[in-house]
């Protein structure tokens, strides 16, 4: 059986690890999520991991709460502690009996742990490429987590409501069969894995 809590928590330190080597110059660079820019994804995943780690409790939460907020003065820092709250809400013990409520998602749950978990978790590999990409360095998502990702990218819904301007993925791109996980992973979730900050 996956551990998708394990699976999770390594995604999660994988992005820590890049988060902490951004300068605040590179907070302007753009992203492959159309439109965003590194200050953009980081705010994006501060309220992510803040709405999972609320999700977890199973009590709901308002749409509002998931809105991101700019960036304070110590984005790394933002980061860290957004990470942290999220990974001690899944480590808590009978997190999987539970049901979580995800505004953001269809009609907003509950959603059995196991899958809100398992969007967590694909969220966070597909931004951590998008983070390496955009800060010019080889992506840090083992190939172990890259295979375990794949299934779950194939089940994000690809529907003009789901997908598109201004959301964190976009319309998925055909690939090859044979391609390596992770660059089908993301081009299931609408990235070219050939990406550049001057390809756009």
């Amino acid at each position: 059986m996956v551990d998708i809590i394990q699976l999770n928590r390594r995604s999660v330190q994988a992005t820590i690890d890049l988060v902490n080597t951004i300068k605040p110059d590179d907070l302007h660079r753009p992203t492959p999520c159309a439109g965003w820019t590194v200050r953009d994804l980081l705010e994006h995943q501060i309220v992510q991991n803040h709405g999972f780690a609320h999700a977890a409790t199973g009590r709901p939460s308002d749409l509002a709460a998931w809105q991101p907020r700019p960036l304070g003065d110590d984005p790394r820092g933002e980061h860290t502690e957004s990470a942290e709250a999220v990974l001690t809400a899944f480590a808590e013990d009978g997190v999987l009996e539970r049901r979580f409520w995800l505004p953001e998602i269809r009609d907003g749950g509950p959603f059995p742990a196991e899958l809100a978990i398992g969007f967590h978790f694909i969220d966070c590999v597909v931004h951590g490429w998008d983070l390496a990409k955009a800060l010019g360095v080889a992506p840090n998502v083992p190939p172990a987590l890259a295979e375990a990702a794949l299934p779950l990218a194939a089940q994000v819904p690809d529907t003009p409501e789901a997908r598109g301007e201004g959301r964190a993925f976009r319309p998925g791109l055909a690939i090859e069969d044979d391609a390596p996980a992770l660059d089908r992973v993301v081009a299931l979730l609408g990235r070219s894995p050939s990406w550049t900050p001057t390809s756009g």
